[in-house]
């Protein structure tokens, strides 16, 4: 294995991470966000206000995407243990 065909394994997991990632954190900062301007709104200034709903919203996107992400991370590890005769 060369530095090159190394450094492409570690730039594709991370991206992978990042992609399967994306999602949830989109999720979490949308909920967050509105949270947030209804807190602004109301004058409401509790900082536990807003840890129950993004949490319930991160575990629902969560459960939505979960097909799709297992999908993608076997899809990558399987052309990972593809690639490791050439890689030797």
């Amino acid at each position: 294995m060369n530095l090159d065909h190394a450094v492409e394994l570690g730039r594709n997991a991370v991206m992978l991470t990042l992609l399967v990632g994306a999602p949830v954190m989109l999720v979490a900062v949308a909920v967050g966000l509105v949270i947030s301007i209804l807190q602004a709104v109301t004058q409401l200034q509790d900082q536990t206000l807003s840890f129950v709903p993004k949490i319930v919203a991160m575990l629902l996107a969560l459960l939505y995407v979960l097909p799709w992400a297992m999908s993608r991370m076997i899809e990558y590890s399987t052309e990972l243990y593809r690639g490791i005769p050439g890689a030797l």
